[in-house]
């Protein structure tokens, strides 16, 4: 493993999105690389892809990856000859995909750069799913809570909120409840299907030195419930874990584990629980899952 940071260069004749998100899911299986992401938007013209991978010259020597998503043959072309001759390791991430819908539809690509994606059968399904979990945010409507297809429970500062963001995003209407000692969850939590219910924990030091940094930034406030004390959190984490063990729900550690690896588990973990009593989680437009 090269000690040198390594630059990933990202060449797309549109915002390179889709190029920096594959990137991102294959440097996290390399954590102990430095890695510089950089991004070259719009390339429309041979010179624009001269101009941007023009840096890599100076790097001669050093570590550089391209990746690009190019519909243009002669800017593919361009790329993989500058990248040659430069000895500097490439990926085309569009022309191989493009050909096999190709092969397989018997259709032609049009080819055409800068094409917005479009909206997508699922689009207002996530919109309706976000605001559903903004509405739904931290127990804020209880009397909501049987209309959502996860309900997510744990203590404060476990992950509830941006979770719930999440699979609203993927279109799952998602309710969050906090679990506060020596405060009764709301009776509604208890008439949501189990299958839908999930319980998140995390390891009390993390949730700890996260608790913490929230109280410097409120000023102090919190110090003195004992909201970031450690010892008072193992005796929040156990009533809470009581609490959800009365819910029948699984628990899900989210210390230290990504917030899509966290949301493809909850998804997984409810379709699975709902096909044992016969249920199935609301399938999301435009996005099949495979059966099972």
């Amino acid at each position: 493993m090269s000690a040198e940071p390594l630059e990933i260069h990202i060449v797309a004749d549109s915002s390179g999105e889709s190029a920096v998100r594959i990137a991102r899911a294959a440097v996290a299986q390399f954590p102990g690389q430095e890695v510089r992401l950089v991004r070259h938007r719009r390339m429309t013209s041979k010179q624009s892809v001269h101009d941007a991978l023009e840096g890599l010259r100076e790097r001669r020597g050093r570590p550089n990856v391209v990746l690009f998503t190019l519909v243009e043959d002669e800017l593919v072309e361009l790329v993989e000859e500058i990248c040659t001759d430069l000895g500097v390791p490439y990926v085309d991430l569009m022309s191989d995909t493009l050909d096999a819908i190709e092969h397989a539809s018997g259709a032609e690509a049009d080819d055409a750069p800068r094409r917005p994606v479009g909206v997508e059968t699922d689009y207002f399904t996530r919109i309706a799913a976000i605001d559903f979990a903004v509405r739904n945010d931290d127990g804020a409507a209880p009397g909501a809570l049987r209309q959502a297809d996860i309900v997510l429970t744990g203590a404060s500062r476990s992950g509830k909120t941006p979770l719930s963001m999440y699979l609203g995003y993927l279109g799952f209407k998602t309710a969050n409840v906090p679990l506060v000692p020596g405060i009764a969850p709301p009776e509604e939590l208890f008439t949501v299907d189990s299958w839908r219910l999930v319980g998140l924990t995390m390891e009390a030091t993390q949730l700890q030195k996260i608790r913490g940094e929230r109280v410097r930034g409120m000023g102090g406030f919190g110090t003195r419930d004992g909201y970031a004390d450690l010892d008072r959190i193992y005796e929040e984490l156990f009533e809470v874990r009581q609490v959800q063990q009365q819910l029948k729900c699984p628990i899900v550690d989210t210390t230290g584990v990504a917030l899509e690896e966290l949301a493809s588990r909850i998804v997984d973990l409810v379709q699975s629980r709902a096909r044992r009593v016969g249920q199935a989680l609301r399938q999301v437009p435009g996005v099949a899952r495979p059966s099972r």
